[in-house]
């Protein structure tokens, strides 16, 4: 009998955590408090999402190499990094994050502000082992130049920066969707183009994967902003009503709870047309995607 798509998640999931923990820091020396601060914060629990998708879009294009390794662990640690530096005070100030206390409230603001810059820095160095695995130099390379992209001022960094400037101001729909695309979309594409040129597709296919996982990000996005409105604390294992207390425009504040679940469902729907015109074994990465749009934490 064939595993169910819930038990195969699992086993996935815990193989994509053993493939990021094992590229973490040991704990030793003068500045282990930043190993260990960095290390908490990796092993604080979370979908591993994005090194996840890397995977499976690898796998799915053809991709048989252990080159993908160390970049799901980098892609981890710039998630894992931006979420130390998003729960700072001098940010969204929260002290909660999957149901641990958040970085800053175990190793002071300072320490926390150092393990999110040295996890940033660390998922480059992680990132260019894949060479010393028989990753091919030129997609290396690329890879190397899309998570860069993808992390830096024309991808995550640029859209939590108009994000900030924007609290407590009304946000135009125009400058809300860019925002979600950078802040959130970004590394969701990073993620999955990664593993399509590990994969070694052509540029067409390059270029769907990335409409996909656009379309994927934006949509993770609304269902979080339907999430902070609709569900506990308990259940998120974050604070919920966090972009109300923030004053925070979100696509629920400005289109209403119903427009926002009809616009997850049209880009869920687009992103599974477009992942069946890519050849390979669609299966467990399209439940995958279906899966986390319809969340409930």
């Amino acid at each position: 009998m064939e595993r169910s798509f819930k038990e195969l998640l699992e086993q996935k999931t815990a193989e994509t955590e053993a493939a990021v923990y094992a590229y973490l820091p040991e704990e030793k020396g003068f500045q282990k408090t930043i190993f260990e601060a960095m290390n908490y914060s990796v092993k604080a629990g979370g979908k591993r999402l994005r090194p996840l998708l890397m995977m499976e879009t690898y796998r799915m294009l053809g991709g048989k190499g252990k080159e993908i390794l160390p970049f799901m662990a980098a892609i981890e640690m710039i998630h894992t990094s931006s979420l130390i530096h998003d729960d700072l005070p001098c940010m969204d100030n929260d002290e909660l994050r999957r149901g641990k206390p958040t970085t800053w409230k175990v190793y002071g603001y300072d320490m926390a502000v150092l393990a999110g810059d040295a996890l940033m820095i660390f998922a480059f160095e992680t990132a260019a082992k894949a060479l010393s695995l028989g990753g091919d130099p030129e997609r290396v390379a690329r890879a190397m130049g899309i998570l860069a992209e993808k992390t830096g001022i024309y991808g995550m960094i640029g859209g939590q920066t108009v994000d900030v400037e924007l609290t407590g101001k009304p946000v135009p729909e125009e400058q809300l969707s860019f925002i979600y695309r950078l802040k959130t979309g970004a590394l969701l594409e990073a993620s999955m183009r990664i593993g399509a040129v590990l994969a070694g597709v052509g540029k067409e296919e390059e270029e769907t994967v990335e409409r996909i996982a656009a379309d994927v990000g934006m949509a993770f996005q609304i269902q979080d902003d339907i999430l902070d409105l609709v569900s506990t604390a308990e259940v998120l294992g974050k604070p919920v009503l966090s972009d109300e207390k923030n004053e925070k425009t979100t696509y629920v504040t400005l289109k209403g709870l119903e427009k926002a679940k009809a616009e997850v469902k049209t880009l869920s729907d687009r992103a599974a047309d477009a992942l069946n015109s890519l050849p390979g074994d669609k299966e467990f990465l399209g439940t995958l995607i279906k899966t986390l749009v319809d969340r409930e934490k």
